[in-house]
């Protein structure tokens, strides 16, 4: 099991546990099932200040609906989910962060808010658009510069969406967990 923790500036604002598949060449690639042991601090809707992530609390909960393939690629400043309900494929996820941190047990990153959804046929969308401008030259949070950075390596993310290639070539689409393998539970926070 290992532990993979979002933050918000220094806060942690997620946790999740998820089941090691492979790390390689291609990147490290987790499991988490529905089920798993899963946390997030409870704030209301919109883009708080970075303070406020700390003041919220942080609640325990169970991963549900969806079992999710997280495939994080060697140095790149997203992850890409394989999303799944009872085994059938229902699309990709793009999540931008910064380049994932390992630490013994797990590892971090630091979420950019904005993300992209890719359909099984490989159209996009961006998502949360409004809550990632709102954080733009705010403390704790990213520059005018790093957002253009940001928005840039999900536009690459989302060519390679559109010409289908790895990861999005159908690699993995029909991926089954060990059935041996247990539910991921939270250590403690």
């Amino acid at each position: 099991m290992l532990l993979r923790r979002y933050f918000r500036g220094p806060y942690v604002s997620w946790a999740q546990a998820v089941h090691p598949v492979s790390d390689d060449e291609r990147g490290l690639l987790v499991w988490l099932p529905a089920g798993a042991g899963f946390a997030y601090r409870l704030y209301p809707g919109g883009a708080p200040a970075i303070e406020e992530y700390a003041a919220a609390p942080l609640q325990r909960r169970t991963w549900v609906d969806r079992d999710v393939l997280i495939l994080h690629p060697p140095g790149a400043a997203h992850s890409v989910w394989w999303f799944f309900r009872e085994g059938a494929f229902l699309g990709w996820y793009v999540n931008l962060e910064a380049v994932l941190a390992r630490h013994p047990g797990g590892i971090d990153v630091v979420d950019h808010h904005l993300d992209i959804v890719v359909d099984p046929d490989r159209t996009w969308r961006w998502k949360d658009e409004a809550d990632f401008e709102a954080c733009i030259d705010r403390p704790g949070f990213w520059t005018t510069a790093e957002a253009a950075q940001i928005r840039a390596e999900g536009s690459r993310v989302a060519a390679r969406a559109e010409a289908g290639v790895f990861p999005f070539d159908g690699t993995w689409r029909d991926f089954r967990p060990d059935p041996a393998w247990p539910l991921p539970q939270l250590p403690p926070l």
